[in-house]
């Protein structure tokens, strides 16, 4: 993403959202977001998007053989996931006491 300015994201590592596009599409399963990628505009999800890697041995891994990890999804394929609502929601940032917080549509709850 080449742009002049750093793009702004409302998801954030820790968060529970809702995949809503792929091949793992399930929009009534929170997961974890492992971490955000921004300067590629991905996120990694836990248990999303799963790849196979062989590995050989080596001094810290003695035995090899086949590892399962997460790749990163776009960003716009994620939702996040409203508690309160059972949803997945959109977000709108407002500032309070000077700081910016993200506050979930559904809801009206600030997302901690």
């Amino acid at each position: 993403m080449k742009t002049r300015f750093k793009p702004k994201f409302n998801i954030k590592k820790g968060d529970l959202v809702v995949v809503i596009a792929g091949d793992d599409k399930d929009r009534t399963k929170a997961r974890k977001v492992l971490e955000v990628l921004p300067e590629k505009a991905r996120v990694l999800v836990e248990g999303v998007n799963i790849n196979t890697k062989h590995t050989k041995p080596t001094a810290q891994n003695t035995k090899g053989g086949i590892v399962k990890q997460e790749a990163p999804i776009a960003i716009s394929n994620v939702m996040l996931w409203d508690a309160k609502a059972g949803k997945p929601t959109k977000v709108t940032r407002q500032r309070e006491n000077g700081k910016l917080v993200r506050i979930a549509k559904k809801s009206g709850e600030v997302i901690k």
